[in-house]
């Protein structure tokens, strides 16, 4: 038996599994919300009550990580690998920053769950980055080694956010009144939406709300702030394509984007991806693929947990 989580600072989800690399059933998953418990230590052990021995765990979390030691961007939880393996009995814990472990479940999509915003020129073996928004902004790259995919986790959410159009400059200098400094992810997030929202004059939504009404055509001021958003993700997920020369191609992941990019039009994150002046050509040729997975996280950290 082994035990995978992706640590969020909204949801979590735990699964146990059988199996090894090659194969991997899943056997019972839930999905918890991260704020209702104090520690992870609470969660796990309300998980795993009853539950037979495990031979390894792997916790994808939301925050840099050693790969011991994990504290989470956005919850006071900190946790120990050497802790977890003592006080639960797992001979392996791995924590594994979330969107490293993402990265790792990309083979085991279906066809389906892959789909193209933009069909670039993709190059076999070529550099890949994988990025997501949810309660915060996920990044991960992926560089061919041997026979394989070697993947570089990072924390480029919180690079500073770079304006590209007039109303994107008033954005940041509205944040800036507030915020000391204005990163990506403090835009390209769920929470970043809502800001959006709020600097056109609406009155304050959760993120999911305001999905909500650009899916159904409600709530003119939300399309507004959604297409902002968009055209800054495009922006900031090109520029991580240019650093990368990600001709593999560039990945999105995350909630936000499962549940809200396959049915709007992508166009402003499409247009913004590709406005890099003498170097429209360079990325021009770089595809773009929506991983609509919400789990994908999760069976990235089987998957590691496998390679015991």
């Amino acid at each position: 038996m082994i035990l995978g989580g992706d640590l969020g600072g909204t949801k979590t989800l735990l699964a146990l599994a059988e199996g090894d690399a090659g194969k991997i059933r899943v056997v019972r998953q839930q999905r918890y919300a991260s704020a209702d418990y104090p520690t992870f230590d609470a969660l796990l052990g309300e998980f795993l009550a009853g539950v037979p021995a495990i031979a390894s765990a792997c916790f994808g979390v939301a925050g840099p990580t050693d790969g011991r030691i994990a504290q989470l961007t956005y919850l006071p939880w900190r946790l120990s690998a050497n802790d977890l393996s003592k006080r639960f009995a797992i001979p392996q814990v791995t924590l594994a920053n979330d969107f490293a472990a993402a990265a790792h479940g990309l083979p085991l999509l279906e066809a389906k769950q892959v789909l193209t915003l933009h069909a670039g020129r993709p190059l076999e073996h070529a550099p890949r980055v994988m990025l997501g928004a949810g309660t915060g902004l996920g990044v991960a790259g992926q560089i061919w080694e041997g026979d394989r995919y070697r993947v570089i986790s990072g924390e480029g959410g919180h690079f500073g956010f770079s304006p590209q159009t007039p109303e994107q400059l008033e954005l940041a200098r509205w944040l800036l009144a507030t915020n000391a400094r204005v990163t990506t992810e403090d835009i390209v997030s769920g929470p970043g939406l809502a800001r959006i929202y709020a600097f056109f004059g609406g009155r304050p939504q959760q993120a999911d709300t305001i999905g909500q009404a650009v899916l159904a055509g409600s709530d003119p001021l939300a399309r507004q702030a959604f297409d902002l958003w968009l055209s800054c993700y495009g922006a900031f997920a090109g520029d991580l394509a240019m650093h990368w020369l990600a001709r593999g191609g560039v990945y999105l992941a995350g909630g936000m984007a499962a549940k809200l990019m396959p049915g709007v039009d992508c166009t402003p994150f499409i247009d913004a991806f590709l406005a890099k002046r003498e170097h429209r050509d360079l990325v021009h040729d770089m595809p773009i693929c929506l991983t609509t997975a919400e789990d994908l996280g999760l069976r990235g950290a089987l998957a590691l947990a496998a390679q015991r």
